[in-house]
């Protein structure tokens, strides 16, 4: 984690007016809106962003988080956006490829085979292979998906090509999560009790807590599902574990990228963490093979021993986040790392069952009152990272307690974070037809 003090932050811009004539049937984006051809009106110029110096394949570590992006993310450079974007746009596949026809015999699973995928959705030149799907199974039941196996997929791995892992300095292993869909997943979403992970047979490490929801669907298995070859959690480690043996002899590096949106970004934090607890990304006892998760829009996943556990294991992660995204503040509305700051790091009774978010962030500000689901909208955060004087960023590694003194010594404190996260799920919830 960096830990360098983090300069004042730009005051923010504001998305003026974004198209709503748009629906959706869960938390998650598959028909979003387009942004507007003007625009947004800024109340100062952002700083100019630094010229491109050299090539992806000569500082990939550093883009990957090497360094927990230090001097990378403010101002926000050029070639860390463009990867931002592009495994954004890996991930959106996800939602453009999943099957909302109930007519359909692939209804809630992939429209397409794998060889077939990105040419379908538009990235038949972005030099992966998509070498296996994968299918997640909450361990819930709903009435009204009864008959139905609830085995659905979630994404899918894929590899670079020789010419891209020349151009990207290491042969790349994507494994790419769509966000929430369907009433089990949201139900998991909203199962905010901590459990241990207990994902190492061999050190349980029961300060290790996870979201249980999250950690249902990452181990949850269901044998009557035609699409089913076991967990999700068996599903990645076997096929991630496959490609890293295929290509551990080749003259070129290795990288392991992880990404996900929404509920999708937990999958993707849970299952890196599990690569690294294991040592599966560790061969030759010298070559580790560098874990970075792209998160967008993603909740808080595990506690503060979670949190130290993957700083621990060198899990890198960069938090996209919009700050108006309720999604983002949850779980863990009064027991997060912004109360454990109020102790000054001391451990009390509670301090194991505060959530923490893990990594960087790179925070953006949209938000439109007619539509105030576009604020978790995966398309809304690409469209605005590809404006890059739009965008502007902060380090999670700021000091939280001198955050919480200056919040106390205001004269005229803000309403509480959580009445605000309130009335934006309230209205997030009626505008997806969720009521």
């Amino acid at each position: 984690m960096a830990s360098a003090a983090v300069s004042t932050r730009n005051p923010p811009l504001i998305l003026q007016r974004i198209s709503s004539s748009w629906s959706r049937p869960g938390m998650s984006g598959v028909a979003p809106p387009r942004l507007p051809s003007a625009a947004p009106t800024l109340r100062s110029r952002p700083p100019r962003l630094p010229e491109v110096k050299g090539c992806l394949a000569g500082m990939w570590r550093k883009i990957q988080g090497a360094d927990d992006w230090s001097d990378l993310v403010e101002p926000l450079h050029p070639l860390l956006r463009e990867e931002v974007v592009r495994y954004g746009e890996l991930v959106a596949a996800c939602y453009k490829a999943f099957d909302l026809d109930p007519r359909s015999k692939r209804y809630l699973n992939c429209k397409y085979g794998r060889s077939r995928l990105l040419q379908e959705v538009g990235l038949d030149s972005c030099g992966y292979e998509i070498t296996k799907y994968i299918y997640a199974t909450p361990d819930i039941s709903i009435p009204t998906q009864s008959g139905a196996c609830c085995g659905r997929w979630i994404g899918y791995v894929a590899v670079s090509s020789d010419e891209e892992a020349k151009r990207l300095g290491r042969r790349d292993i994507l494994v790419s999560f769509r966000g929430t869909v369907t009433g089990a997943e949201w139900i998991a979403n909203l199962m905010s009790s901590l459990t241990p992970a207990n994902l190492d047979p061999h050190d349980p490490r029961r300060d290790v807590k996870v979201e249980s929801g999250f950690l249902s669907l990452y181990t949850s298995d269901d044998s009557t599902c035609r699409f089913s070859q076991g967990s999700c959690r068996e599903q990645l480690l076997s096929e991630v574990a496959r490609l890293i043996n295929k290509h551990k002899d080749e003259e070129e590096e290795m990288s392991i990228t992880l990404a996900g949106h929404s509920m999708g970004s937990a999958l993707a934090l849970l299952f890196g963490y599990d690569l690294a607890e294991l040592g599966l990304n560790r061969f030759r006892l010298q070559r580790e093979v560098p874990i970075t998760v792209y998160s967008f829009g993603g909740p808080r996943v595990g506690n503060t021993g979670f949190k130290a556990r993957c700083e621990e294991l060198g899990v890198k992660v960069l938090r996209v986040v919009n700050v108006h995204d309720p999604v983002t503040k949850l779980p863990g509305l009064f027991l997060n790392e912004n109360l454990r700051a109020f102790a000054a790091g001391c451990d009390l009774p509670w301090s194991c069952s505060c959530y923490a978010h893990v990594g960087v962030e790179l925070a953006l500000d949209f938000f439109e009152v007619q539509n105030p689901a576009c604020v978790h909208d995966l398309e809304t955060y690409i469209g605005l990272l590809k404006r890059p004087k739009l965008v502007q960023v902060h380090n999670e590694g700021e000091d939280l307690l001198a955050k919480a003194r200056t919040f106390l010594s205001r004269k005229k404190p803000q309403p509480w974070p959580w009445q605000d996260v309130a009335r934006q799920v309230g209205h997030l919830v009626q505008s997806l037809s969720l009521s």
